[in-house]
This record gives structure tokens, sequence and C-alpha cells, in this order.
């Protein structure tokens, strides 16, 4: 599975960095998300599918290889 982030629809909420810290932070200077990991283990997947479940913007999407 591979993460996309459309960070221009990003509102820096950090939902998805608190349900997915090993894949997403954000940038310091506006808060915008940003994508450590595009193809995730599958160890990771529950989180990432939790953090495009609530992302408020809708701009995260997991995506089938």
């Amino acid at each position: 599975m591979r993460v996309e982030l459309d960070e221009p629809k990003c509102v820096a909420s950090g939902q998805c960095v608190m349900a997915s810290p090993e894949v997403f932070d954000q940038r310091e200077d506006d808060g915008v998300a940003i994508l450590l990991a595009e193809e995730p283990g599958a160890e990771l997947l529950d989180g990432v599918r939790e953090a495009v479940a609530i992302c408020p913007a809708a701009a995260i999407r997991l995506v089938e290889k």
C-alpha cells in the first residue's frame, strides 16, 4: 500500500500525526503534514487507515500498489 498526501489540502490539524507518528509529521513553520513513509509496513497500516478516516481535510489517501 502507498500513502498519498495532498499537502495543499492539509489544514494542519495534526490528527494524522497523532494516529500514525511513524508515517506522518508536521512542518515546524506552518504545521502542514509531511509524509515520512510513502510505503509503510503492514504493521503501520491500521494507524494510516485511522489517519485517513479522521483527516478533516480528506488530504490523505491509501492506495493499493
